[in-house]
């Protein structure tokens, strides 16, 4: 009995070694096309919410770190800088709206020079779907709502929900995760408003970026 007890626990382990180190080598020769696939499908977002017609330069490889509450995260946010003849035109910055029904949602916003929004994206979420997924734009277009929108000290109060006194719209039985997208984009295009200069004259120190 022992004896049979070794040879199956032998057994186990071997099959254990064969099983982890096989998901090893998945990931050793799948991980630069999981790269690849991501750096595309980053590249067709940052495409949408700043046009082709803005910028000339590799958005992907302009990129930079910040770090600010008004992103949401205590995690430093990268910024994508846009170029025409080296002239900056546009950024787009990733941040979190940490206050989703379901947890935080990953955003991106694309912002003009004079502060115009060109468009917003969620990157990720896990939000109830047929409520609060509704702020993806593969539901509904939502999110393009914040399109061609400032940031004035005059219209502030209007970057709400309308049932709380603002201009967007929240969805029937889903308000939790609108507001707290509105908040983010507004605290997002705040940020960039602010700290421009700044961003405009920090180094490309994404890091993965750059390989």
């Amino acid at each position: 009995m022992l004896n049979a007890i070794r040879k199956n626990g032998a057994i186990l382990a071997v099959f254990a070694c064969a099983s982890t180190g096989l998901v090893a080598l998945t990931h050793y020769l799948t991980k630069d096309q999981i790269h690849e696939q991501e750096q595309a499908q980053l590249l067709s977002v940052l495409n949408q919410v700043i046009p082709h017609d803005l910028h000339d330069n590799d958005l992907y490889q302009a990129c930079t770190l910040v770090s600010d509450p008004l992103l949401g995260s205590d995690t430093a946010m990268p910024v994508y800088m846009a170029s025409i003849n080296g002239e900056p035109s546009a950024l787009a910055i990733e941040a979190i709206a940490p206050d989703g029904y379901n947890g935080a949602i990953k955003l991106i916003v694309g912002i003009r020079q004079d502060g115009t929004v060109l468009g917003s994206r969620i990157l990720s979420h896990q939000e109830t779907p047929g409520l609060g997924d509704k702020i993806d734009l593969r539901v509904t277009d939502w999110i393009l709502g914040f399109n061609g929108k400032t940031l004035t000290d005059d219209n502030q109060s209007t970057w709400k929900v309308r049932k709380d006194g603002g201009q967007f719209d929240q969805f029937t039985g889903a308000t939790i995760t609108p507001r707290a997208v509105v908040k983010a984009v507004k605290n997002t295009v705040q940020f960039v408003n602010s700290h421009r200069t700044t961003i405009l004259s920090q180094p490309l120190n994404c890091g993965g970026n750059h390989e």
